[in-house]
């Protein structure tokens, strides 16, 4: 009697746990049942659109599946709220249209709007930028498209991901929060044209972890009204660095501010790390930053804070830059500048750049000596400082 009592105990739980105790049930979502098709040539927007609609509605978590395979997509937006978490799984590729006037002026190719709990899972996109490029080296062509773009979004990770040849930035977070990326692959070449990697603004509460990023422009960029960042284990190059601005582009902009960067390699790099300002007045600032344990491999200019930034020698507007720069920190950087000069501390006039922190600093020039300039800057140094501080 008592084994037959314990069985019906046993049963009992079992049941009351499928029922009660166990997650929701995730619904899964294959593009390929809404018509796509992964032939690199049927134009497969419709059908991703509609499989983003019945996950949006979902009672129950879902998973849009992208299985193997090379789906083409036009210019579109997967917009919220919806009612539930969605995860989209990419076992394939997805590719933009060889014509860069598909995606019109829209400046973006695959839009997330507006969500709350989204995750998405491997994949390559391919932007197929390199029409684009001629079109703009010409000067007379559209704006170009994003390759992904984020849009006041929350709860969002994107792992495993790649993305080849955006037309222009590959990434952008724009009045987001709590978003994380990691393991992702971005490249572009090195001639390719404001390619930058990731672009954030107006965010907060960003990680970006253990990914290779490889373009012709900035490989992470964090422009104004960015807060508490964290990137780690980033290998850059080619491109332009990891930088913070260009801030001041007008009177009244937010600032930056609570910024790591660790653990980081930069290779053959028009920049290390930068934070770059227009010497022009404003209310921005860029404060309680942190560059930490880098190392940098023939870079031109592996630290560099240059508030007297301009992108051509017209139109600039040689004022003094009203960006407030304070208590940054620059920590167990080493490698080789491809320039002699391998510490650059440009800061205004008429706001010097305040608590500047040099600690354990070991730059050489491979073809002589490494050297550093500072202008209208307060440095403190401690530990070994290669090449000496300029104050």
């Amino acid at each position: 009697m008592t084994y037959c009592t314990d069985n019906f105990i046993l049963l009992f739980l079992t049941i009351l746990s499928v029922f009660f105790i166990t997650p929701n049930y995730v619904s899964s979502i294959n593009v390929v049942s809404y018509g796509a098709k992964p032939n690199d040539k049927f134009d497969s927007t419709i059908p991703f659109q509609k499989a983003w609609f019945s996950a949006c509605k979902s009672k129950d978590p879902a998973t849009i599946y992208v299985p193997k395979g090379s789906f083409l997509l036009k210019q579109v937006t997967f917009k919220g709220p919806c009612t539930n978490n969605i995860n989209f799984q990419i076992d394939g590729n997805i590719t933009a249209p060889l014509d860069s006037s598909s995606h019109g002026n829209s400046g973006s190719w695959i839009m997330f709007r507006e969500l709350d709990g989204l995750s998405i899972q491997g994949g390559t996109l391919n932007g197929n930028g390199d029409n684009y490029w001629s079109c703009k080296k010409a000067g007379n062509c559209p704006a170009g498209a994003r390759s992904i773009s984020f849009s006041s979004c929350k709860n969002v990770k994107v792992s495993g991901l790649t993305s080849l040849n955006s037309e222009a930035a590959h990434i952008t977070v724009d009045h987001c929060k709590d978003i994380m990326f990691q393991h992702l692959e971005i490249n572009a070449p090195e001639t390719s044209p404001n390619t930058d990697g990731i672009d954030v603004i107006f965010s907060s509460d960003v990680i970006v972890n253990h990914s290779t990023i490889s373009t012709g422009d900035d490989c992470i960029a964090l422009i104004q009204g960015t807060n508490n960042v964290s990137i780690d284990h980033i290998t850059c190059g080619p491109g332009h660095g990891i930088g913070i601005g260009s801030l001041g582009t007008s009177n009244d902009e937010a600032g930056v501010e609570n910024v790591r960067v660790m653990n980081s390699i930069f290779k053959g790099t028009q920049n290390g790390v930068r934070i770059k300002s227009w010497a022009q007045p404003s209310n921005e600032y860029a404060r309680d930053i942190v560059f930490k344990n880098l190392t940098m491999d023939n870079v031109q200019n592996p630290i560099i804070i240059d508030q007297n930034y301009c992108t051509g020698s017209n139109n600039c507007p040689n004022k003094s830059s009203g960006v407030k720069i304070s208590n940054v920190s620059f920590e167990q950087i080493k490698g080789t500048s491809a320039t002699p000069q391998a510490i650059q501390l440009d800061c205004s006039d008429t706001n010097p750049c305040q608590d500047i922190k040099l600690h354990d600093i070991h730059l050489i020039y491979t073809k002589g000596s490494a050297t550093s300039t500072c202008k209208n800057a307060n440095v403190i140094t401690s530990g070994v400082v290669i090449p000496k501080s300029c104050l």
